[in-house]
């Protein structure tokens, strides 16, 4: 709804802000989880040189983990050290807002984000010993996914101010960031540089994105559309409240202040948290364990997974790029777009959880995709035209789903009671982050 009198926001200004600052939230751990390759080549023992043989049936298998611990941990690692800390600071974001004004948090997340991709970039150009790499880079990868934590929090909060619509821009925003991480790096990969070089472009590249979303957050209080929401902090009446005050001409102003007063009181005993996740129980847990299973498999295992058809050309190079990052975003960002226009199973139906739980199948689906090495299980999937399929219908239902939980969770409740039950989503979504990123050492160490 719109505010009575408002302003237009000329030329989508305040929307293109949001969206960029959405694309600044998710665009960090995007850009590093897409940049395995360059990380797991800075951590390999010089002297050890894996060899390869190909079966009949096109499958590469690699004769000895050639890997050291760094290497084949590097993964697992990478998601527990940026998913516990977004599970923390998610929960913390709720009391560090009282505290800490509003533009110190955004402004100084972006800030800290972009001194830590400043110095990632530098590091590309610097000799490292393996270890002291590894350390620093997941030194790195927490304190990003906490300060994006915080900035997420407070971005969401920063759009409160505004009509409802402009929360679409800043989830649009991250449904892009990993798209564009994926197909920055596939630039990087095509200009032919040494994978280095790549590397240092990849991530100068992010600064860019980053420093773009700090001058855009501070042109914001320029925006006289910003302005007018953000002065009346939400108090600003709007259309369809003013066409109701006809029915209640006969009430001084004094009757209702007192009446907003009462509603007010007799509302916040009534908001129960427990009671509240009693009547959204379902979609919580929905919601958890879609990305339990997502972050337990992805990037953790599908980015091992090799091509059996590449035979050492260009395709070998772009095949994860392409086949896991940027098809993995794409297909999830079209499937969180999908429930702008359609939104089956509904909100009460017992098909939501079932299909929630049937992607469990994607896990052993990819356990026996051409992952490498493997010690224990056979390869049932070589060809690469199975992973490929099954990382659509994987990507497709994780955005989906996840949006589908998300956006019903809140309407199983009173309206009074959607923005606790909003808060107790986000919890669990973290969750299920945790969760999947705890379980990826299992899944993988199984294969």
């Amino acid at each position: 709804m719109t505010a009575v009198n408002a302003p237009r926001d000329r030329y989508n200004a305040v929307w293109i802000i949001f969206f960029i600052l959405g694309l600044g939230t998710l665009l960090p751990w995007n850009f590093f989880m897409t940049a395995t390759v360059y990380f797991t080549s800075r951590l390999k023992n010089p002297h050890m040189n894996g060899e390869h043989n190909q079966t009949a049936n096109g499958t590469v298998v690699i004769e000895g983990d050639t890997r050291n611990v760094l290497e084949s941990k590097f993964n697992n690692v990478m998601t527990l050290c940026a998913m516990v800390p977004l599970l923390i600071f998610t929960c913390l974001n709720s009391f560090i807002h009282q505290r800490i004004p509003q533009k110190l948090r955004i402004s100084g997340s972006l800030s800290v984000i972009l001194v830590l991709f400043l110095i990632t970039a530098v590091l590309v150009k610097v000799e490292m010993a393996p270890l002291p790499f590894f350390a620093f880079t997941m030194i790195k990868i927490i304190c990003i996914n906490s300060f994006g934590a915080v900035l997420q929090g407070s971005l969401f909060g920063l759009a409160g101010l505004l009509p409802a619509s402009y929360t679409t821009p800043i989830m649009s925003g991250q449904g892009f960031a990993g798209t564009f991480a994926a197909f920055s790096m596939i630039c990087a990969l095509a200009t032919g540089s040494a994978l280095q070089d790549s590397a240092f472009g990849y991530f100068i590249t992010a600064c860019v994105v980053i420093l773009l979303a700090i001058v855009s957050y501070l042109a914001l209080p320029r925006m006289e559309f910003f302005q007018f929401y953000s002065e009346s902090n939400g108090s600003v009446p709007v259309t369809d409240e003013e066409n109701n005050m006809d029915l209640l001409k006969s009430e001084s102003a004094a009757e209702k202040r007192a009446v907003v007063s009462l509603t007010d009181e007799d509302i916040s005993p009534t908001v129960s948290v427990f009671a509240i996740f009693k009547q959204i129980w379902v979609m919580a847990l929905s919601v958890c364990f879609v990305f339990t299973i997502t972050i337990g498999t992805f990037p953790a295992i599908t980015v091992d997974v090799k091509s059996a058809v590449a035979n050492g050309g260009d395709w070998e190079t772009y095949f994860i790029p392409v086949s896991c990052f940027l098809l993995f975003n794409v297909m999830d960002w079209a499937g969180r777009s999908l429930t702008a226009w359609c939104m089956w199973p509904g909100k009460d139906s017992i098909w939501l959880p079932i299909l929630v739980i049937a992607r469990v199948v994607f896990v052993p689906l990819f356990v026996f995709c051409n992952v490498q090495p493997r010690h224990y299980l056979p390869v049932f999937f070589a060809h690469d035209a199975w992973y490929i399929i099954f990382m659509i219908l994987f990507s497709f239902s994780n955005g989906y789903l996840a949006s589908l939980c998300m956006c019903f969770g809140p309407k199983k409740v009173s309206q009074h009671e959607a923005e606790t039950a909003g808060a107790i989503m986000a919890f669990f979504l973290s969750l299920g982050l945790a969760l999947g990123a705890a379980l990826s050492f299992g899944f993988r160490a199984m294969i």
